[in-house]
């Protein structure tokens, strides 16, 4: 099993209820592929350095998980085929990498 962290923009007109589906759906996805669950955060609505899809903004989210390699190319191609992601980016975890997210992760949860 290897450590991903992956980041995706959804479109901004999108309602909170389909944005909570669609990270819900996503989230069931990985899942399904094997994948463990470490941690899932909603960055909310941030303004893009530039225009994509003309829009000027949008809803970030970050899924942290352990999966095995198969599970990403069926996710990477399941957003390449939804029409509301507008950018997605899986990136898979070194030692340091991983270091760096559990103290991201213990920050966050000490600010709360």
């Amino acid at each position: 099993m290897n450590h991903y962290e992956t980041v995706f923009i959804l479109n901004p007109v999108l309602s909170d209820e389909q944005i909570k589906e669609t990270v819900q759906k996503y989230e069931e996805f990985l899942v399904s592929k094997g994948a463990k669950m470490i941690s899932k955060e909603d960055w909310g609505l941030r303004k893009l350095a530039y225009p994509i899809q003309n829009k000027k903004s949008g809803f970030y989210h970050l899924f942290e998980f352990q999966a095995p390699g198969e599970a990403i190319e069926p996710l990477e191609l399941a957003f390449r085929r939804d029409e509301r992601m507008m950018r997605y980016l899986t990136v898979k975890l070194d030692k340091h990498a991983i270091a760096w997210a559990e103290k991201r992760r213990n920050r966050k949860q000490e600010k709360a």
